[in-house]
């Protein structure tokens, strides 16, 4: 059934009003503070019809409504405005930015700390790798006893190391294992390198010593490096403020979830076209944030790197408020830390060059 505009008015108000209160509300109320120019009977009808539609809950007989998670998405999708910072709150987060940004190893928890200040909800900065895999090995015969291992990612970055054996190989094992790594290894995720496909590759290239294995060891290591990233949560208390988390038991699920730093490396990503995303309630796939909402803007964290910044709360939070701040601050991170891609296969022939200079000076 299509819900019509005089609906969505008095739903909006609805909306409004039990985010400024937290309290169940009236059509009473609507009709003296909603500015709707209904009679409050009106509002009652409508109101009921809205319930009926899944739009509005009725926690007691005698109390008034408060909205649903599919009013909230009807809320953010077509009836919030979207506000404006005044000059002024633009100048104060300015300076708060400025001031909190002065040292760079404290950004993640300054940008936190600042979006849970100015929200008043527990915020979320992450910074963190683009996923990748390997794209090309190289192994480059040094000695009898020395290689070097060289992985060039699908992000465009480079991990090398030097390879120390405890035991002699000929250059012509170390070519066979870089072919069979260039097949067998590449575009695939840490967990798809097993037991068993090492000792494929082991046989396939006639390795009695051992040094597939050590070559496979430098692969997972170099991709679960690829993944490590930093997230950081700020004003978790800020939670237990809210009348929805006075419950201990439902406080404690959430705090745990966000204490989790895999947790929140996992969040979801925003889509290149939108600059917010907004998951209401059972839209989160955590069931620790079912009954909360999750509002992350994306910001330029650099090359090959994905950031964001959110906040969560629950899902009577002021959805254009707080996407407004999260916005501004998304904004003024990109500008900060934003930068250009450095040029294709850069990297991989300077650290090449490096590596192979700096064991020639050991060496020596």
């Amino acid at each position: 059934m299509e819900i019509s505009e005089r609906k969505k008015k008095i739903l909006a108000a609805v909306i409004e009003a039990y985010i400024a209160t937290a309290e169940p509300v009236g059509s009473k109320y609507i009709a003296e503070s909603g500015g709707l120019d209904l009679s409050s009977a009106t509002i009652r009808n409508e109101m009921a019809e809205l319930t009926a539609m899944g739009y509005l809950d009725q926690p007691h007989t005698s109390a008034g409504r408060v909205p649903s998670p599919k009013a909230y998405r009807l809320y953010v999708n077509e009836l919030m405005e979207r506000q404006r910072l005044s000059i002024e709150e633009t100048e104060a987060i300015n300076r708060s930015l400025c001031l909190k940004m002065q040292q760079l190893d404290k950004l993640m928890s300054d940008v936190g700390k600042l979006a849970s200040s100015l929200t008043q909800y527990p915020a979320v900065a992450l910074a963190a790798p683009i996923a990748a895999t390997i794209s090309r090995f190289d192994l480059i015969y040094v000695d009898v006893n020395t290689i070097i291992a060289v992985a060039m990612l699908s992000n465009n970055t480079v991990h090398n190391k030097l390879l120390n054996l405890p035991f002699s190989v000929d250059q012509g094992l170390v070519q066979r294992l870089a072919s069979v790594f260039n097949t067998n290894f590449t575009d695939i995720s840490e967990d798809k390198i097993t037991p068993s496909m090492i000792s494929s590759a082991e046989c396939a290239c006639g390795d009695t010593m051992g040094l597939t294995s050590v070559i496979a060891a430098f692969a997972i290591d170099t991709l679960r490096k690829a993944k490590e990233g930093a997230a950081v949560v700020a004003g978790a208390s800020h939670l237990l403020r809210q009348p929805e988390f006075r419950d201990p038991d439902k406080a404690h699920e959430i705090l745990s979830y966000l204490s989790d730093s895999e947790h929140l490396l996992g969040l979801p990503d925003v889509g290149e076209d939108d600059d917010i995303q907004v998951l209401i309630g059972p839209e989160n796939v955590a069931k620790e944030l079912k009954d909360s909402s999750v509002v992350i803007a994306r910001y330029n964290a650099g090359d090959n790197m994905r950031g964001i910044i959110g906040v969560v709360g629950p899902t009577r939070m002021d959805y254009s408020g707080v996407a407004a701040k999260l916005r501004y601050i998304a904004s003024w991170l990109s500008r900060l830390l934003g930068m250009p891609e450095a040029p294709r296969g850069f990297e991989k022939l300077q650290i090449k060059e490096m590596t192979i200079d700096e064991h020639q000076e050991d060496k020596n």
